[in-house]
């Protein structure tokens, strides 16, 4: 059997807008190594991360909470070439999972998160905020499934995306994926894709700010939503930098 036997394509839901090309270049090897999290009763893992290059990546998360457990990821992704998060976590019986990611970038790049949460006991809950801000013809992806098993009641699980494109060629898509099978359960997710506020850019530049300063602003208040839950400041900011600095690269 050839590698290219075992890679997937657009037809495979998870991958629908992924860069298959840049897949190829990464080899199946890279689809099997996954970071294995095992997070024990009552234990909190904590991570963030800056990811991407000029390079395709691949970053990949198991996650497995036990009975009140936390798991805590945020992420930005600026990746010059195909870059993806992924994370699949099952959560125990009042566990919860957090999630806070920023795609952002120009290019013809294309970014994106995949989640797959498992919620396979009762009293656990998920939050998830992702951001996207794309121009040239970047594009933003985040696929988000959340699947509660039958005996999984009172689960309390959320997902929340908007896409900001800064230029027409960019495009941002958000796939929400419920799978339920129980019936006492609190399940919701949006997705919004749009432009600029004109009449806050133009209420900036009546108070002096260029262009520039006025777009800085309304990006990073666009994408400080997904690090809302980060507690640590210094971990908030340097997730933040990265995402205004990867702005700096585009002049409208």
């Amino acid at each position: 059997m050839t590698q290219n036997a075992t890679l997937p394509t657009r037809r495979d839901e998870a991958w629908r807008y992924a860069d298959i090309d840049a897949v190829q270049r990464l080899g199946a090897g890279a689809l099997d190594a996954w970071d294995e999290i095992n997070v024990a009763d009552g234990d909190t893992w904590h991570h963030t991360m800056v990811v991407g290059s000029d390079s395709p990546e691949l970053h990949r998360f198991r996650i497995v909470l036990g009975a009140g457990a936390r798991a805590e990821l945020f992420a930005t992704n600026i990746g010059g070439d195909f870059t993806r998060v992924e994370v699949e976590v099952t959560l125990g019986t009042g566990a919860h999972f957090e999630f806070g990611g920023v795609t952002i970038g120009g290019g013809d790049a294309v970014r994106e998160f995949v989640t797959t949460t498992i919620h396979a006991q009762p009293n656990a809950t998920s939050n998830q905020t992702v951001r996207s801000v794309h121009w040239g013809t970047g594009t933003g992806n985040f696929m988000g499934e959340i699947k509660v098993a039958r005996g999984a009641q009172k689960t309390d699980a959320a997902q929340d995306f908007k896409g900001l494109l800064l230029e027409a060629g960019a495009s941002a898509n958000a796939v929400p994926q419920l799978e339920i099978f129980a019936d006492d359960v609190k399940c919701a997710h949006g997705a919004t894709v749009g432009q600029l506020d004109e009449a806050a850019r133009y209420y900036m530049a009546s108070r002096g700010l260029s262009p520039a300063q006025a777009q800085r602003l309304l990006v990073q208040a666009f994408i400080g939503d997904a690090f809302v839950e980060l507690e640590d400041e210094a971990e908030r900011e340097t997730l933040l930098g990265a995402a205004l600095t990867a702005l700096e690269r585009v002049t409208l």
